[in-house]
């Protein structure tokens, strides 16, 4: 079992701007920013006003940002069906989350001060720019609490927060939903109280109902109502 499958195994078992100025005449005119898009799920109008400010923040900069991406796809690599924890917008979902929520934002700065000059001390690199195989060495002796030396207790703490950020990020995205397999919410096939039972009640089934409640072609379809209460289709 490769590490990614090793992280869903975990995961289902325990069960996400400034203004611009345009032109060069004297009046230079000042545009409004483009408002942020906001993901397409259900919010009320508080919700959304919260999220619109959110999106728009700053915290996290380049650097620090290009540092969780490497992190993220540490933790959770692309495979031959899925891309990685990045290519699912991981970086964006702990971005906001961030900004969201600030006691993430000390442990998160602090953490990635942590790793590069921990970096800078092994290999007089940070670690975004140390290789594949170093940047993974250094996670090696972070990643499994319990069994970490007593001077990289803070780096342990760092990487257990980005783990869980990242496969929270990775798993409540669409692809992240889609390798896990979940289908959503599906119609089962009821085809009835059975025969027997209703014999025992001295009931049966009228032919009208069994044809609106019990037809299998017409599982799909969504019932509707007259003013009264009674179902038509």
């Amino acid at each position: 079992m490769d590490r990614r499958d090793s992280l869903k195994s975990l995961l289902i078992g325990s069960v996400a701007g400034g203004l611009l100025v345009t032109g060069c005449a004297p009046d230079t005119t000042v545009e409004a920013p483009e408002q942020p898009q906001l993901p397409g799920y259900g919010r009320n109008e508080n919700e959304k006003l919260h999220d619109q400010k959110v999106l728009a923040d700053t915290y996290l900069n380049e650097h620090e940002l290009a540092t969780i991406a490497v992190l993220c796809d540490i933790i959770l690599p692309a495979n031959a069906d899925f891309g990685s924890a990045s290519d699912a917008g991981v970086v964006d979902f702990i971005d906001f989350i961030v900004k969201d929520m600030p006691n993430q934002q000390l442990p998160m700065r602090g953490g990635i001060a942590w790793l590069d000059a921990h970096s800078n001390k092994l290999h007089n690199l940070e670690f975004k720019k140390l290789t594949e195989e170093q940047q993974k060495a250094i996670c090696d002796t972070i990643a499994f609490p319990g069994k970490t030396a007593p001077d990289l207790i803070h780096g342990e703490k760092f990487f257990t927060r980005m783990r869980n950020l990242t496969l929270t990020g990775y798993y409540t995205s669409e692809m992240g939903v889609k390798d896990l397999g979940y289908k959503g919410n599906s119609p089962g096939v009821w085809d009835g109280v059975p025969e027997e039972i209703l014999k025992e009640q001295g009931l049966a089934y009228e032919p009208e109902w069994l044809a609106k409640c019990v037809d299998q072609t017409k599982r799909m379809d969504i019932a509707t109502w007259d003013d009264n209460g009674n179902l038509l289709t």
